[in-house]
């Protein structure tokens, strides 16, 4: 519930700290960042299409995952028993946006081009997830947070829109739009479902997640081509595992770990660290050149982030004063 004489939300009382849910959310931008430049490697050296590459970055997302969980020498304790009900909404309600937050995103890029597909689906998530944590969790940002979202913002489109344009076509901006919307779902669910601290094991969300997606995606993979053909076999399944596991596995576990426990409108700011790394990869790894427009884009995405992580902090340790003093 929002504290009413200050008009900012009050954090949740969860059992991970509010500084080490923000340090997840930071790898896992970073993580995603990367995904991109592996999948441009994929696609340069297979024939393999979006939407299987999607496809095998969640089937193997869930299969490294579950590796994972069962090594694990004492399964993590469940604080409280989650409802069924409660249980089986976040399980779709993940999947479903995980799907459509990836495919529709692809759809996009093919139907208008990188740069506008992107500083859409970027550009109107959190537009889309502060409007909906207004309404659906009393949310307010303040000044410093409606800062530096618009910072971020107009970062991300420099980054973006700075370093080549491309041909607006409504169809794909619809596409980039529902995308957009996708991703707004899934970290607003996520941050209404971790309010009362009954957050749900994090490695068994996101394994939920990539089943229902897989499973969705599936068909449509099949009927654009399941298996890749290519010279290189080694090289294209080193890409996939890496596809898999990093931004895939590791990444979306540590975010729906810190999307329980930082406000969403923040989380949506943390989150626009993918475009930066992205452009870091494109620079080092795949000799693009370094622009004015990507130094400028690049820091002032940092410096939105830095700023509303900080507004965040701050705003946990005054919640944290007003209840002991209480």
């Amino acid at each position: 519930m929002s504290n009413s004489s200050t008009g900012l939300a009050m954090g949740p009382s969860t059992a991970l700290p509010l500084g080490r849910g923000l340090l997840y959310l930071a790898v896992a931008g970073v993580a995603w960042g990367t995904a991109g430049g592996a999948a441009a490697l994929v696609f340069g050296a297979s024939d393999l299409g979006p939407l299987a590459l999607s496809f095998w970055r969640c089937a193997g997302g869930l299969v490294l995952l579950l590796g994972a969980m069962a090594l694990r020498r004492r399964p993590a304790p469940a604080p409280v028993a989650e409802p069924r009900r409660r249980r089986l909404l976040r399980i779709l309600g993940n999947g479903i946006g995980l799907m459509v937050f990836q495919s529709a995103y692809f759809a996009a890029v093919e139907a208008t081009g990188l740069a506008v597909a992107t500083v859409v689906t970027l550009g109107a998530g959190p537009v889309l997830i502060a409007l909906g944590a207004r309404l659906a969790l009393g949310e307010r940002i303040g000044w410093a947070g409606t800062a530096a979202v618009t910072g971020a913002l107009a970062g991300l489109a420099v980054l973006c829109v700075g370093n080549g344009g491309g041909t607006v076509r409504p169809a794909g901006v619809v596409l980039a739009l529902v995308s957009a919307a996708g991703y707004a779902a899934i970290t607003l669910l996520t941050r209404w479902l971790g309010r009362d601290g009954r957050a749900a094991d994090p490695s068994a969300t996101t394994a939920w997640a990539f089943g229902v997606a897989a499973v969705l995606l599936l068909p449509f993979a099949g009927a654009e081509g399941l298996l890749p053909h290519t010279v290189e076999p080694a090289r294209v399944a080193v890409l996939l595992v890496y596809v898999a596991a990093v931004p895939t596995a590791l990444a979306y576990a540590l975010y729906f770990a810190g999307a329980a426990v930082v406000r969403a409108a923040t989380v949506s700011v943390i989150m626009l660290l993918e475009p930066v790394s992205a452009a870091v990869i494109a620079v080092s790894v795949l000799g693009e050149r370094i622009t004015a427009a990507t130094a400028a884009g690049t820091s002032l995405l940092l410096l939105a982030v830095i700023g509303l992580a900080a507004a965040e902090t701050r705003q946990a340790a005054r919640s944290r004063r007003a209840a002991v003093a209480l």
